[in-house]
């Protein structure tokens, strides 16, 4: 269900970016305001992301295999950091390298159609925050999700920022242009660089934390016949998908057909308490000391 929503979500974005991209883009022709430019830049870039977002979240869902044993789920951070990279390296710098020459620049930028510019980034900003209100309905969302969430919080920042810039325009202050571009540029380069962060830790095993392990250790311990439980172990093979593995202790001398029944019973224990995806149990003879 939320892999479903996650595609809904996107599959809007993808119709309302494209929407906002040409009216940023004529806007920008028919008054010149730098900041829409570089709207328009980061809009495209969008188009691209959310697209390959989209397709992520689609393989995502591919069912394991001989290959990926574990399923397909790692899809979406890659495609999330993918996402990240772009954001970095196209949209911020390219704003960046025609914004700041800009800011030393002595001859004064002809502007023209202003009122319309700021139509344009008020409709936009309107726009913009229907696929971000469906998103942040989602109780819980996917990371290829999460990322085009991120990235529409990006656009309606970068949408004050030009809206005040096209404002400071029109009040005679023209260097408000390139620096509402570098405000863009940077929200996009901030936001970029925490997405890379979170979703390279994901695909390198990020554990789901102390409490979660601290959760499937009591479901584990409340089963009877578990003595203990050790080297217990976690990792993140998907958005909310969790590979599990433990070695729990049985009384020593029971048969093999029983204690393959309590670790049954554990695994099942584990499965319906917790969002785990795969959970090995390991079962070792307590130490009679």
């Amino acid at each position: 269900m939320k892999a479903s929503q996650d595609i809904r979500s996107l599959q809007l974005t993808i119709g309302v970016y494209i929407l906002i991209f040409a009216m940023k883009l004529a806007a920008y022709f028919l008054s010149g305001v730098m900041a829409l430019l570089a709207e328009s830049l980061h809009t495209l870039s969008d188009i691209f992301v959310a697209s390959f977002l989209l397709i992520a979240a689609f393989y995502s869902r591919k069912k394991a295999d001989e290959t990926h044993m574990f399923g397909y789920g790692r899809a979406q951070n890659v495609a999330a950091l993918v996402a990240a990279t772009l954001f970095i390296s196209f949209t911020s710098f390219e704003l960046y390298r025609e914004a700041i020459p800009r800011l030393f620049k002595s001859v004064e930028t002809s502007y023209q159609n202003l009122p319309l510019a700021l139509g344009v980034l008020i409709v936009s900003l309107l726009v913009a925050a229907a696929p971000l209100v469906m998103l942040s309905r989602q109780k819980k969302r996917g990371a290829a999700a999460k990322a085009q969430m991120m990235e529409l919080v990006n656009d309606e920042l970068g949408l004050l920022a030009a809206l005040f810039g096209t404002l400071f325009i029109m009040w005679g202050k023209h260097i408000a242009d390139p620096i509402a571009a570098i405000v863009v540029a940077t929200i996009i380069a901030y936001n970029a660089v925490g997405l890379f962060s979170e979703n390279l830790s994901f695909l390198i095993g990020r554990s789901p934390g102390s409490e979660y392990l601290a959760e499937v250790e009591r479901l584990a311990r409340s089963v009877p016949g578990v003595l203990g439980v050790h080297d217990l172990r976690a990792e993140y093979i998907g958005p909310d998908l969790v590979h599990a593995g433990m070695h729990i202790e049985v009384r020593k001398g029971m048969t093999i057909e029983e204690a393959e029944s309590i670790a049954a019973q554990v695994e099942k224990q584990v499965h319906s308490g917790m969002e785990s995806g795969y959970c090995f149990i390991h079962v070792d003879a307590a130490n009679s000391g």
